[in-house]
């Protein structure tokens, strides 16, 4: 991590790379969000050696951040290191302390736990506020929807939306919206779904291409 560290620190130095110097978390905001998209992508790929292509360039967003917030005397890469080391120490417990879990569920409940001790102090947010909204539509209406306990989806619920609704974005955003809890309801993630039948479409016209 420190050679990479070096990198960006000449990288941003001032007889260094122009694009790299005028750069700034926000103006870096969508290549985080780009990378880290490819990185799950990059999972469902059996090369692994292409998946830890794709974390080095997440790694990149890290490195990129933190040599920022060192230049403005905000934070440096240690500051996230360390973050992220005692948060991972704190939060298990019955692995670097005395505390006996009877498997993984009790592992989660524990973890929620210690989060909600962690807040304490803190201005409280409600649950919803807490979903990054960063994330994909439907990945982001899963969880909140989650935490605000929206009641159970029906396939009649989605058929409703489509039959009471016009070609207004409202209306069609409301049967997506009723698709993503119909999908939750049993226990099926929208947002993965969807980019798995993507991806099938996406490598079925590669094959087709390919046989041209």
């Amino acid at each position: 991590m420190n050679r990479l560290l070096e990198v960006m620190r000449r990288l941003r130095a001032p007889d260094g790379c122009p694009w790299d110097i005028e750069q700034t978390h926000e103006s870096l905001r969508p290549y985080l969000l780009e990378e880290a998209a490819e990185a799950v992508d990059a999972v469902s790929n059996p090369d692994r050696l292409e998946l830890a292509a794709e974390l080095g360039d997440v790694l990149l967003q890290v490195a990129f951040h933190s040599v920022i917030a060192e230049e403005e005397k905000t934070f440096t890469y240690e500051t996230v290191e360390n973050a992220i080391v005692e948060k991972l120490i704190r939060r298990h417990p019955h692995v670097f302390g005395s505390v006996s879990v009877s498997g993984a569920a009790e592992v989660v409940q524990n973890w929620n736990q210690i989060k909600a001790t962690e807040r304490l102090g803190k201005p409280e947010k409600h649950p919803a506020e807490r979903v990054p909204k960063a994330l994909g539509a439907l990945a982001r209406t899963h969880e909140i929807h989650k935490a605000l306990e929206v009641g159970q989806g029906s396939k009649r619920a989605v058929i409703a939306a489509l039959e009471n609704g016009d070609d207004e974005p409202s209306s069609i955003a409301a049967v997506l919206e009723a698709v993503v809890a119909w999908a939750r309801s049993v226990g099926v993630n929208s947002e993965v779904i969807l980019r798995e039948r993507l991806e099938a479409q996406v490598q079925h016209a590669v094959e087709k291409q390919s046989h041209v």
